[in-house]
């Protein structure tokens, strides 16, 4: 008998959707398909390639970091389709990137005997003409003399490695109001900032096809900027007489504090236009990373009149651009204070938020990507500003590896990008904070799962309509739920195309917590289930696949499946933080 037949009966026992148990039918199969070929893997040979993305026809250079077997072969694919495969004659190779623009593809060095392959490399290839469209964000914080060429070097290409296509410049400045300081300097903090240092970050970037944005508040200034030309008349205020200007209290043995301008005053955006023009006339910079610090209650002009600051955001936004119409804008909208305004200027490259504790739940960042959504119209995808482990910034020691990857998952699978990763790896929001590091481990898994990111940016950040699956399990212990995720079981988020339903299937099986923070970096490892019998609401079906982060590298495996009565029944190979199953039809 038919082994999936056999495990029918478990389903009516075993799964939910939308807190509804129901039996999905138990007929005949009427269809029966069954790939060929089985896949293992054997990842021994760290791939790489020479930029972050790629212009539709330009030439991708490829190298091979290991012996590669006898036989080996190269295979180009997007999705599950292969669109080029040829045999590998050594550790250096070229492939020219097809003519469609805003497409990822995954490339992998494999063999085969008879009806097995095995995998032994895997990287993304992001061909894309701009940056914009699929945001994958890193940063920079230190610019001392202990930034060698070397180390620079080494950075971005790990960097490079993720695929990161833009870096946001923290602190690089001598001061808010008159960003560009000389040569060397010292920024707020009073840390060394050497120019050098900065041009040679820009410099490595561009070779690698990344963007380089400079960071400043969109209304700071230092106390000495009245000497610096900037009026009093153009500050914010906390009172109606202009008495007090609203400020951010810092160390005393910084610099100075911080005090806040009136983002939408035309003076103060021409001034500060002015010495942007002095940023770029010295550095190669593409564009400015525009920052805010979130709602300061009621503040007034110098008139007495009270701001509506998410309009002078827009004002300042749409300045800004208008001013340096070439150059690239991004703006945080800090636990999404001024969002709408800020996305409806249509100014933006992509829409950032930072994410604290009135946000901390996971299915707080479906929220946010759903609003974003809408206040874009759907052009404009989410980049999360959202820092892991917080608890434990103030002392040393290692990210926990279960948090961040179950976090990056659900971010990912949802459609957003994650800002983490740069000269080291983020913990805090004053970015040079680096006293959390990545273990070996982290850092491979996240080479895997940003490989995973840009390989299937068309399915995961790439138009669709968020669909409620019915998904079940024919493992009783193994719940499964529609979205938002819920302890002890796995969450479904799906998108809906013209042609195919894209599913993932996220693990909280052994989540301690529903907020993706991990304050304290508790998150225990979730259990990897094998061979997981599964039943699918779907009918027309072509092609059934499927791909995780968590194994194969993220390469693709095509399911055997039995469609009947309006659905499919599969056996999913493996679930540990995240898999992803495409249904084609």
């Amino acid at each position: 008998m038919n082994s999936i037949l056999m495990l029918l009966p478990l389903f009516a026992l075993s799964c939910s959707d939308n807190d509804e148990i129901q039996n999905p039918g138990t007929g005949i199969p009427t269809e029966v398909v069954a790939p060929a070929i089985t896949t293992t893997a054997e990842l021994s040979v760290a791939l790489s390639t020479d930029k972050a993305l790629y212009s539709p026809g330009e030439t991708v250079s490829f190298h091979a970091d290991g012996t590669l077997p006898a036989g080996a072969k190269v295979r180009y694919r997007q999705g599950s389709e292969v669109v080029a495969e040829e045999p590998l004659s050594g550790a250096d190779w070229t492939w020219k990137a097809p003519a469609a623009d805003f497409t990822g593809y995954l490339v992998d060095v494999y063999t085969t005997s008879g009806t097995a392959e095995t995998i032994y490399g895997t990287i993304a290839v992001d061909v894309s003409s701009s940056w914009s469209r699929f945001p994958r964000y890193g940063f920079v914080a230190t610019y001392n003399a202990d930034k060698t060429a070397d180390k620079i070097a080494s950075e971005m290409a790990f960097l490079n490695r993720c695929h990161i296509n833009g870096i946001q410049f923290y602190d690089w400045h001598d001061k808010h109001h008159q960003p560009y300081g000389g040569e060397e300097y010292k920024d707020i903090a009073n840390r060394q900032v050497l120019s050098g240092v900065v041009r040679n970050y820009i410099s490595a970037q561009h070779a690698y096809g990344m963007k380089s944005m400079f960071y400043n508040l969109c209304y700071g200034a230092l106390e000495d900027a009245q000497q610096d030309g900037v009026s009093d008349k153009w500050f914010m205020y906390k009172d109606a007489a202009h008495a007090t200007i609203d400020n951010l209290p810092l160390s005393d043995s910084w610099k100075s504090d911080i005090f806040l301008l009136d983002p939408g005053n035309k003076d103060w955006q021409s001034y500060l236009e002015g010495k942007n023009d002095a940023v770029y006339a010295n550095y190669d910079f593409d564009g400015f990373h525009i920052d805010q610090v979130g709602s300061r209650g009621t503040v007034y002009d110098y008139y007495g009149s009270q701001l509506n600051l998410p309009l002078g955001f827009a004002s300042f936004i749409n300045a800004m651009k208008e001013h340096n119409p070439d150059k690239h804008l991004v703006m945080n909208a800090v636990s999404r204070f001024g969002q709408e305004q800020i996305a409806g200027t249509g100014n933006m490259d992509f829409l950032y938020n930072e994410m604290w504790g009135s946000e901390d739940k996971f299915s707080d960042l479906e929220k946010v990507l759903r609003e974003n959504s809408a206040f874009s119209a759907g052009k404009l995808n989410t980049v999360f500003a959202a820092y892991m482990n917080y608890n434990r910034s103030s002392a040393g020691g290692n990210f926990n590896t279960p948090g961040v990857l179950l976090t990056d998952a659900v971010m990912f699978a949802l459609g957003g990008a994650h800002l983490e990763l740069g000269d080291h790896m983020l913990c805090h929001e004053y970015f040079p904070n680096d006293n959390l590091k990545m273990t070996a481990g982290l850092q491979q898994a996240l080479v895997t799962y940003y490989d995973f990111l840009t390989a299937y940016q068309n399915l995961l950040r790439d138009g669709g309509q968020p669909a409620a699956a019915q998904v079940y399990s024919g493992n009783p212990e193994v719940l499964i739920n529609a979205w938002p995720p819920r302890l002890q079981s796995v969450a479904t988020y799906a998108r809906s195309f013209e042609n195919r339903q894209v599913v993932s299937l996220l693990n909280f099986r052994q989540a301690n917590s529903l907020s993706w923070r991990d304050l304290d970096g508790t998150m225990p490892e979730p259990q990897a289930v094998a061979n997981l019998p599964m039943r699918i609401k779907a009918q027309g079906v072509k092609k059934v696949w499927t791909a995780t982060p968590d194994a194969l590298g993220g390469a693709p495996q095509e399911l055997r499946f039995t469609e009947h009565d309006g659905y499919i029944d599969i056996t999913l190979p493996m679930l540990k933080y995240w898999t992803m199953i495409v249904i084609e039809k």
